[in-house]
């Protein structure tokens, strides 16, 4: 390994560290940052440590708050002897780029400021847990105290105490099967918080959060915790959720106005990776936008908005000849001659599909509202063309505004309507292109979209079909378009590609029906399409995705419906339930946590209320009479 890879590895693990060193600070220390400042305590300045995986499991918050002062005491440790070998760096005796050292001296810096501006400790917090912890089993604790306890160190929810109940085994299994009587205490302690959070909110079925932008923090007051952001879904450079990620020339990805400081400043190199960058063209990345978007929405919170200024426009590089002929293109659309508006835009179609140079070259020509045009042109072949055209341009960010503003969703939604089959299908995957900015999203489902891209759904071919349910995949992310949805028909048609003998459309299927079953009208359509057999089939037989969607599904519907609940216990879903628990995706285990834990409860519940019915049974039964006194 050479000087600058070493250096440049240091440099890694010191930003984690830093970036860990704050979560210790609001009480949150994943385990993987515990596991990296254990091993580099043992290890000395070496550069060997293990990274454990960060879902295997957390340090109990209990024990966090108890061993604060222990916790960060290491932590200022190891960040004082990452400073130490950082700051002694000989720039002269070795060759190192510059680009290394500006981040060896930011890196050094952060780690300065760190050490002066440790938060004070939450003495109320620690008096409050040292109170109920010193209490015993059968003293009542004070519920206001409990309340405190249970907000800052965020165990509002089922899915955090099942986390804490989880930690607290692990420090079990650290202790050689001897817990000790401070692990007793604590897990004592985590059961009058659980009876408490209970008591207080018997539905609760997920941590208790108000929808807010997805930052990935703790709030400000201790009393909020967000989801962990997954690490592909965050900006190398800032480590922030990404609002606009872009891809460079590396295939790294990166959120655009960070990248774009990156490169104002004069760098030439991937920050990631350090290779030179062949191109500055930035490149959005959609798909990673739309699975961003679907992580917010299944984990309840509001999806990260783009910003409002809009990055430089790019410039085409066409030459003059490929210039002219789009005018020459152009010229012909605006004619009286319907075969030259055919051929037109034809040709415009294929040119826009060729490269990106290409649609940016003829949206400068001004071809998009001559297109929007063609629309609603009684020439079926002309308007099939006119939109196609416009879905290859779509493909460029800048373009999206301008489809937009010329007005061309009415004329979109005529064709998905009334075009032909191939037509329609390319209709649809306009909209969904011009989908992916949030905005356009209430545009389109205010205009009419939604009912037709149904039908199409439920009629179209296989590849119209697809068109159709991505389209409306992606609208349905705002909550607004769910209830259009829903009154459209989608979700009959759902349950039935649902169960169609191919099977060709079963995870576009539940991955919509996951997302409308968040809405009430789309709940009760749902129930009442009879879902609850199939769903639970998946859950047993799917896909690994579509285990998840199911489960997901299901959780929406035995929400405070018990008639649900009982019938998904008589179609057998408890055992698929355990194994998705421990075998799912990390959503997929959440979910059926969330369902065994509320159907556990149930169970309970059902249990008490047939054993109290017994009992007054037996007392209101009369005493057996005596036999009578024979004469």
């Amino acid at each position: 390994m050479d000087v600058e890879t070493l250096i440049s590895s240091y440099l890694d693990y010191s930003c984690e560290l830093h970036t860990h060193w704050h979560s210790c600070q609001y009480h949150t220390v994943p385990a993987v940052t515990w596991q990296y400042v254990s091993n580099w305590s043992q290890n000395g300045t070496k550069y060997a440590w293990h990274r454990s995986n960060p879902d295997t499991g957390r340090m109990g918050q209990f024990r966090l708050v108890l061993e604060r002062d222990q916790i960060m005491d290491r932590f200022g440790e190891v960040t004082a002897r990452l400073e130490q070998v950082l700051g002694a760096i000989s720039y002269e005796k070795l060759d190192i780029s510059d680009e290394v050292k500006e981040q060896v001296e930011l890196v050094v810096g952060q780690f300065r400021r760190a050490k002066g501006r440790v938060d004070a400790p939450n003495v109320e917090l620690y008096e409050d847990l040292l109170s109920l912890y010193d209490k015993s089993n059968d003293t009542l604790a004070d519920p206001t105290v409990i309340r405190r306890v249970a907000g800052k160190l965020q165990l509002m929810g089922i899915a955090d105490l099942t986390q804490e109940s989880i930690a607290l085994h692990e420090m079990v299994s650290a202790s050689g099967g001897d817990p000790g009587e401070s692990i007793e205490k604590m897990s004592m302690l985590l059961k009058k918080i659980k009876d408490f959070v209970q008591t207080e909110n018997p539905n609760l079925d997920s941590p208790a959060q108000e929808k807010s932008k997805c930052s990935g923090q703790a709030s400000a007051d201790g009393t909020q915790k967000l989801p962990v952001i997954p690490d592909d879904f965050r900006c190398p450079i800032s480590l922030e959720l990404m609002r606009d990620p872009v891809i460079v020339s590396t295939g790294q990805t990166y959120e655009r106005s960070c990248i774009e400081k990156w490169l104002e400043a004069g760098h030439g190199t991937c920050p990631k990776t350090q290779q030179t960058l062949t191109s500055t063209a930035l490149t959005p990345n959609y798909v990673l936008r739309s699975l961003i978007a679907q992580w917010c929405e299944a984990n309840g919170i509001e999806p990260p908005k783009r910003p409002n200024s809009r990055p430089n426009k790019t410039l085409s590089a066409c030459s003059p000849a490929e210039r002219t002929k789009i005018e020459t293109l152009l010229r012909k659309l605006t004619s009286n001659s319907p075969e030259d508006q055919r051929s037109a835009a034809g040709e415009i179609r294929l040119l826009a599909k060729r490269n990106a140079d290409n649609r940016v070259a003829i949206a400068e020509a001004g071809a998009i509202p001559l297109l929007v045009g063609l629309l609603s042109t009684p020439d079926s072949r002309t308007q099939e063309h006119a939109v196609t055209a416009l879905l290859n341009l779509s493909i460029c960010e800048d373009n999206k505004g301008s489809i937009i503003f010329s007005g061309a969703v009415p004329g979109i939604v005529h064709v998905l309507k009334k075009g032909s089959m191939e037509a329609r299908e390319n209709a649809a995957a306009a909209l969904f292109s011009l989908s992916v900015v949030d905005e356009n999203k209430v545009t389109i489902g205010g205009s009419g979209a939604i009912p037709p891209l149904v039908t199409l759904l439920s009629e179209g071919t296989q590849r119209g079909k697809k068109d159709a349910a991505t389209a409306l995949f992606n609208l349905c992310i705002y909550q607004g378009n769910k209830g259009k949805a829903v009154r459209a028909g989608i979700v009959p048609t759902l349950m039935r590609l649902l169960t169609e003998p191919q099977g060709g459309m079963v995870d576009e299927a539940l991955a919509i029906l996951a997302i409308l079953s968040s809405h009430p009208e789309g709940k009760a359509a749902i129930g009442a399409a009879e879902a609850l057999p199939v769903l639970v089939e998946v859950i047993r037989n799917g896909s690994a995705r579509n285990k998840e969607n199911a489960a997901a599904v299901l959780v929406h519907l035995c929400s405070g419906d018990q008639q649900y609940m009982i019938e998904a216990q008589e179609l057998g879903v408890m055992g698929p339930l355990v194994d998705l628990s421990q075998n799912g995706t990390e959503r997929a285990k959440r979910k059926a946590a969330q369902l065994l834990e509320r159907m556990n409860r149930f169970v309970e519940q059902q249990k008490l209320a047939q054993a109290q019915a017994e009992a007054q049974n037996q007392q209101s039964r009369p005493p057996a009479s005596a036999n009578a006194v024979d004469s």
